[in-house]
């Protein structure tokens, strides 16, 4: 039955994108709607409908997905003027893979129920190169039922998908997943930069501690970039310091101390500010070589 739903899709960026192309490929019927209409010819050349409003992606929808840039984003499409909630049909489910507030996922999840509307929260992880390979993880809130209905469609864009809990609990997993990520990021530029700058080389530093305990998949992937000093986006500095903007205003609403969080969104901020932001987040190691005159 799941391959009957029509898929209603709404934001197409990097992300967005190959996502979309991927609920094609597995045979959903799909409507797109993205804010530059140029993007969608692309997937109408795959075999998508294009649409012009996120309320006619919604009218014509059994799901309803957006991946999106920040909270104020998914508030306006699905609530505002021309929004999801203008033409979303009883029991339709709308899922929103964006990274956004844990309070705005709730508002959303609030009203479009009340519309008598399925809501999940289900932000992702694996940035593009998960997004195009249909990898990405994905975690889940809201309810087992909307869960399972939702399932083949996390398939068809995802592999590691996890249903986390009630509504929200996707989105405070994704701002704990970008807090490990980000540290991790930093970690590895501090300790790459130290190795240069004291004269050893860090290709065969990263070598080495790939054996150890230092492993990790930054150490591998991003390592690489850092050496390579390839800092083309697969995810931008300026969208990860969104993320730790919730983080941290998370940690202060709960009272938790997110101390290295607050050192790795201050890099970002100075990056941000020095014209950096579009750089991938790999590219803090830019900021260490600048800082330390290795570059």
């Amino acid at each position: 039955m799941a391959h009957k739903e029509t898929i209603g899709f709404i934001g197409l960026g990097i992300m967005g994108k190959p996502m979309a192309l991927n609920l094609v490929k597995a045979g959903f019927s799909v409507i797109v709607h993205n804010r530059t209409p140029e993007v969608m010819d692309e997937l109408v050349g795959a075999g998508a409908k294009a649409a012009h409003s996120a309320k006619e992606v919604a009218e014509q929808s059994d799901i309803i997905i957006t991946m999106l840039p920040d909270s104020p984003q998914v508030e306006e499409v699905a609530l505002g003027e021309n929004g999801v909630t203008h033409g979303i049909k009883q029991g339709a489910l709308f899922i929103d893979m964006s990274s956004i507030s844990p309070n705005t996922s709730r508002k959303v999840q609030q009203e479009l129920s009340a519309q008598g509307a399925d809501v999940l929260d289900a932000p992702v992880s694996g940035g593009q190169v998960g997004a195009e390979g249909a990898t990405l993880s994905i975690m889940v809130g809201g309810s087992e039922e909307s869960f399972n209905r939702a399932r083949p469609v996390f398939e068809a864009v995802g592999k590691n998908i996890v249903h986390i809990g009630g509504p929200g609990a996707g989105q405070v997993t994704k701002i704990a997943n970008q807090i490990v990520v980000g540290l991790t990021i930093q970690a590895v530029s501090e300790a790459l930069t130290l190795a240069k700058k004291s004269g050893v080389d860090p290709a065969k530093v990263r070598e080495a501690l790939l054996g150890g305990f230092a492993q990790s998949r930054i150490l591998d992937l991003h390592g690489q970039r850092i050496l390579d000093g390839n800092f083309k986006p697969g995810f931008r500095i300026n969208l990860h310091r969104k993320d730790l903007r919730l983080a941290l205003e998370m940690g202060h609403e709960a009272g938790v101390p997110l101390f290295a969080t607050g050192v790795a969104a201050n890099i970002m901020d100075a990056m941000i500010a020095q014209g950096d932001g579009d750089l991938d987040h790999s590219g803090m190691a830019k900021f260490y070589a600048e800082m330390s005159g290795t570059e």
